[in-house]
C-alpha cells in the first residue's frame, strides 16, 4: 500500500496523529530531501528507513518501488512540505500504483493554498488553483490572459526571486485595480498576509529590502 502523508508547511506542530503513526509503521518513507525530512522525523523521534524520491530520480526507481509494494510492503510518501503531488513530486508514483492495482490512501493535512484562500477574505465557494505559473513567456502570457477573465478566485504559488516579475505581469493582464492577497511563510515565524490592489502590493515589495520566503498569491475574481 502507498500512503500519501502531508507534512507541516511551517510549524512542525501542524501534524496529524495518524500521519505520525503511519510514518512510524510503514516499511519505508520516501522523502524529497534528506536534510529537510530528517529534521521533521527527528522532531517526532521517528527512526524509520528513508529513501529519496524526487523528480530527478523517480523514473529510475519507480518500478522497483511498485514491485516492493506488490510483495506486500507499505510505503509512505512525503514532500518537503505540504501534500505530495500538489506542486510537488507524487503524481507519477500514484499513477503507477493505480495501474498496478496497489491501494493508495491520501491523508488529509497541510497545504498552503487552503489557509491562504481563507485568509484572503475573497469568496472561495469556487476557486481555480494553478500551482506555479508557466515560465515560458508565450505560455505564461496565454495563461494570464485566460485567468484575467476568470469568474472565480484564482490562487497560485510563486518563488521569492520571481515574485515582483509575476506581479508586474499580472498588472498588465488584470489591471492595476484588481484586488489580490499575498500570504508569505504560512504558519512560520515571519508569516504575513498583504491585501490590496496589485499596484499597492507591487509598491510594497519594491520598497522591501529583501524578498524572501514562500508566497501564495490569491487574485479576486473578475467583477
Amino acid at each position: 500500500m502507498l500512503y500519501i502523508v502531508p507534512t507541516p508547511i511551517g510549524n512542525l506542530e501542524d501534524f496529524t496523529f495518524r500521519g505520525l503513526r503511519i510514518l512510524k509503521e510503514v516499511d519505508l518513507v520516501l522523502v524529497e530531501s534528506y536534510k529537510i525530512s530528517r529534521k521533521l522525523l527527528k522532531f517526532y523521534n521517528i527512526k524509520n528507513q528513508i529513501n529519496k524520491y524526487h523528480i530527478y530520480n523517480e523514473h529510475k526507481i519507480i518500478c522497483n518501488l511498485v514491485e516492493e509494494m506488490k510483495k506486500g510492503k507499505n510505503l509512505a510518501l512525503i514532500s518537503n512540505a505540504g501534500t505530495p503531488s500538489i506542486s510537488d513530486p507524487g503524481f507519477l508514483l500514484i499513477k503507477y500504483c493505480i495501474n498496478a492495482s496497489i491501494s493508495i490512501e491520501c491523508l488529509p493535512g497541510p497545504t498552503a493554498l487552503i489557509p491562504a484562500l481563507v485568509n484572503s477574505g475573497f469568496p472561495i465557494n469556487e476557486f481555480t488553483f494553478i500551482g506555479f505559473l508557466p515560465k515560458k513567456k508565450v505560455k505564461r502570457r496565454t495563461t494570464l490572459e485566460t485567468l484575467s477573465k476568470e469568474n472565480r478566485t484564482v490562487v497560485c504559488y510563486e518563488s521569492p526571486h520571481r515574485l515582483l516579475g509575476t506581479l508586474n505581469d499580472m498588472k498588465k493582464f488584470f489591471g492595476v485595480k484588481r484586488n489580490i492577497a499575498i500570504c508569505k511563510e504560512i504558519s512560520k515565524l515571519y508569516q504575513e498576509t498583504l491585501r490590496g490592489n496589485i499596484d499597492s502590493i507591487i509598491l510594497h515589495y519594491k520598497n522591501s529590502n529583501k524578498i524572501l520566503g514562500e508566497y501564495t498569491i490569491i487574485i479576486e475574481k473578475k467583477i
